[in-house]
């Protein structure tokens, strides 16, 4: 039987050639029935990829005999399906691009890579290192959430600060505007879902003047798979894909709250207005009320 599979994957690495890069994974993922998107610059590799296990596989091997890939942080989750073709049914398509940024922070000539990865970054904690440092400075500790504010709707970090984001390029505009200056004397921990937007946010608040920040390291994923919904985490994982959202145990807090009517969701959809391209959390039955910013 089939046996669909996704993987969340990233690297920084310096790239002499990212549009080499680009070529060689486009067709290697075209070649193993790949479907999912692929983000590659100068800095490094970002993506996510679905299909069947021994495809993926394949696809594993081949890319991490490139030498900056070697020690890519690769996460495994289940895959909703697969179609009558083989191929993933989370993804449209297969997407492989080169960007400026694999991070689109909009802040591409202050990222600083070499071949060990990102200069200047917060401090890494595995999640064992993060629950010691809980138990070691309790109330002292700040999470930050790197991510885009739609995603901690449905799952969070308990008592995480929360930044009023709707895309990652929003972060530089409100570090650089001082609203969170209040923390630059306490520990702060950056967190996102695989730990790339992490990686680049930690580097740019150490820029600022943050004076000790960490990152968690391998994300939201690695934390779920050590410490389930038995830890510091609360409610669902958004993810970027069909599934929408997946659960790390089978009893993870249901945090979102519908748009519509109020009640407890983790789900997410798009605005049913055409002109809308926002995104918010709803449940099934409120699926085709429009959001706020369109109900008037």
């Amino acid at each position: 039987m089939p046996t669909p599979k996704i993987v969340l994957f990233y690297a920084f690495a310096p790239l002499a050639d990212p549009e080499a890069i680009r070529l060689w994974q486009r067709d290697l993922g075209e070649a193993l029935k790949l479907r999912g998107r692929v983000i590659i610059s100068k800095d490094g590799v970002n993506g996510t990829l679905g299909g069947d296990l021994p495809a993926l596989k394949k696809w594993l091997r081949r890319f991490r005999e490139y030498p900056a890939f070697k020690n890519a942080d690769i996460k495994w989750s289940e895959g909703t399906g697969l179609d009558a073709d083989g191929l993933s049914q989370d993804f449209p398509k297969l997407s492989v691009k080169v960007r400026d940024e694999i991070v689109s922070f909009g802040a591409p000539g202050e990222l600083v890579v070499d071949e060990h990865g990102v200069v200047g970054g917060g401090a890494r904690l595995d999640p064992d290192q993060l629950h010691t440092l809980m138990a070691e400075r309790g109330d002292e500790v700040v999470f930050f959430d790197g991510r885009n504010a739609l995603e901690a709707e449905i799952g969070r970090f308990r008592g995480a600060i929360v930044p009023d984001t709707e895309t990652t390029r929003d972060f530089v505009e409100l570090l650089d505007s001082g609203v969170y200056d209040d923390l630059k004397g306490k520990p702060v921990v950056t967190y996102c879902t695989g730990g790339i937007r992490c990686e680049v946010l930690s580097s740019l608040m150490v820029s600022r003047g943050f004076g000790e920040v960490y990152q968690l390291e391998g994300g939201i994923v690695r934390y779920g798979e050590k410490y389930g919904d038995d830890g510091l985490w609360d409610g669902s994982l958004y993810v970027f894909d069909k599934r929408g959202s997946i659960d790390f145990s089978d009893h993870a807090a249901v945090i979102g709250e519908c748009a519509g009517c109020g009640s407890a969701t983790n789900r997410t959809a798009n605005c049913p207005d055409p002109s809308c391209r926002h995104q918010f959390v709803v449940c099934e039955t409120c699926d085709a009320v429009p959001c706020a910013e369109h109900t008037a």
